[in-house]
């Protein structure tokens, strides 16, 4: 499949599919459908050319384990919208900046650089339990376990928000 063969219906389905597990995951996509079309379509265009997701605003490698990070989601989406409210091509958005309470702006690039990047997946290999590189958030009403900066806003299990969880570990 070419570029030129994604059509406006593949576009559309692949719209609604993240649309409806966003919103089951407790994630919000980006209100401006036309922004967040245009970004699941080079999605897509990635998709085809590579045979994976990469986010379409950054520079893929072609090499899929040179870019797990940036399959879209991507590893920094939950930091991002925890510090920014948007993660940094801004399918995502946080429910703050969904209900205007917050001004989107711009995100910046957190991923490494190449040579960083290798070193980090060295040193994150052999970590142990006893030094995890982020803290692990409890839901205090289903018992969902994740390990980020902060507890996801709502629990993509059972709905509660954030204030429900304790850390963990």
């Amino acid at each position: 499949m070419n570029p030129e063969d994604i059509t406006a219906n593949d576009v559309n389905t692949y719209y609604e599919k993240l649309k409806e597990d966003a919103k089951a995951s407790g994630y919000h996509l980006n209100p401006d459908e036309s922004f967040t079309k245009e970004l699941l379509e080079s999605i897509l265009i990635n998709q085809d050319r590579y045979g994976y997701g990469a986010c379409p605003c950054r520079l893929a490698s072609g090499v899929k384990e040179e870019d797990l990070d940036i399959i879209c989601p991507c590893d920094y989406r939950d930091t991002d919208l925890d510090e920014f409210g948007a993660c940094y091509c801004g399918l995502y958005i946080s429910n703050e900046i969904l209900q205007g309470k917050k001004k989107l702006t711009s995100i910046p690039e957190r991923r490494p650089g190449p040579g960083e990047r290798k070193s980090t997946k060295k040193i994150t290999q052999k970590r142990s339990l006893g030094s995890l590189y982020l803290p692990v958030w409890r839901c205090k009403v289903c018992g969902y376990l994740c390990a980020r900066e902060e507890p996801p806003e709502i629990c993509p299990i059972c709905k509660v928000e954030k204030e429900r969880f304790e850390r963990f570990i």
